[in-house]
C-alpha cells in the first residue's frame, strides 16, 4: 500500500505526521511526503519543516492520498499543480482522504459535490461551497473519500484505514504501540462542550 501525502506551505504537523505515523506502521506500507517539487515544506508555526522526498509527478497513481489542513489551505485553494495532483490521483486511489481543513482542498478539485464531508469546526461550513453537506463528526466516510476532522481527528481516519486495508487486529496493535490512549485533562476538545468564549480564544491561536 502506497500512501502519499502532500505538503503545502503553512500545513498543520499533526495531520500529516498523525496519519504518518499510524499508516507506516502498516505491514508492506510505504508512506512518501510529495509536493510540486522535492524539498523541505514548512508548517504553519514556521519552526518544523518536512522534506518531500518526492513530486507529484514521481507519485501519480497512488493508492491512499492524505491531504493535511493548516492556515496555508486558504492559498492552496488556486494552487493547481496540488489540486491537478489530488483529481488525477483520485481516479486511481483506493482512498483519498484528507485531515481538517485539508476537505476544503478536496471540495476545490471537484471530489467532493454531492458527499458528506467533515472538517475543522471553525469552517465546516466553508465544504457547502463546494457543494458538499457538512458532517459534525470525528470521521466521515463517502465511497472512497474519508474526510476527518480537525487535527487530532487524522489519527482516528487512519486506524479506521488500517483496520479496512489489513484487519481489526493490526489496527488494534499500531493504536496500542503508539499507545494512542485519549485521556485529555480538559472537556474541550469540541465547541460542544467547550466553555463560553473559548472559541474565540482558540481561533486567535491557530489564525
Amino acid at each position: 500500500m502506497h500512501v502519499a501525502i502532500p505538503l503545502y506551505p503553512r500545513f498543520t504537523a499533526l495531520d500529516a505526521v498523525g496519519p504518518y505515523t499510524v499508516l507506516a506502521f502498516a505491514p508492506d506500507s510505504t508512506v512518501t511526503f510529495v509536493a510540486a517539487e522535492p524539498g523541505p515544506v514548512t508548517d504553519d508555526r514556521g519552526t518544523l519543516t518536512l522534506i518531500a522526498t518526492a513530486s507529484y509527478a514521481d507519485v501519480p497513481r497512488p493508492d491512499v492520498i492524505v491531504v493535511p489542513g493548516g492556515p496555508g489551505t486558504m492559498d492552496a485553494l488556486s494552487d493547481e499543480a496540488l489540486l491537478g495532483w489530488i483529481r488525477q490521483a483520485h481516479e486511481h486511489t483506493r482512498w483519498t482522504t484528507s485531515v481538517c481543513s485539508g476537505s476544503l482542498l478536496l471540495g476545490a478539485a471537484g471530489l467532493l459535490s454531492g458527499l458528506k464531508a467533515t472538517s475543522h469546526w471553525a469552517i465546516l461550513d466553508h465544504l457547502e461551497r463546494f457543494g458538499a453537506t457538512p458532517v459534525s463528526e470525528r470521521v466521515v466516510g463517502s465511497g472512497k473519500i474519508v474526510t476527518a476532522a480537525g487535527v487530532s481527528a487524522g489519527i482516528d481516519m487512519a486506524l479506521t484505514l488500517l483496520a479496512q486495508a489489513r484487519d481489526e487486529v493490526t489496527a488494534q496493535a499500531v493504536q496500542l504501540a503508539i499507545e494512542y490512549d485519549p485521556q485529555p485533562p480538559f472537556n474541550c476538545g469540541s465547541p460542544k462542550t467547550a466553555p463560553e468564549g473559548l472559541a474565540e480564544r482558540a481561533l486567535s491561536v491557530i489564525t
